[in-house]
C-alpha cells in the first residue's frame, strides 16, 4: 500500500483522512500499541516515523 495518497500531511490529517483519528486515539487511551501501531501503517508511515510516534503519545513498541 504505498501509493503515496498521503504525502505532504501530518499524522494527524493522515488518520483525519484516513477517518482513524478517533480509533487511533482510542488505542494509544487504551495502550493498545498494536492497533496504533496497525493504523499507522495503514497512513503509509513507515517503521522509521512510526516508533517516535508512539513514543510521543506515551505508548512504546
Amino acid at each position: 500500500m504505498n501509493n503515496k495518497k498521503y504525502i505532504g500531511m501530518t499524522v494527524n490529517e493522515r488518520l483525519c483522512v484516513a477517518k482513524l483519528y478517533d480509533k487511533f486515539y482510542k488505542a494509544v487511551e487504551e495502550k493498545n500499541v498494536e492497533e496504533a501501531v496497525s493504523m499507522l501503517k495503514k497512513v503509509e508511515l513507515t517503521e522509521e516515523s512510526i516508533d517516535p510516534i508512539l513514543e510521543s503519545v506515551g505508548l512504546f513498541k
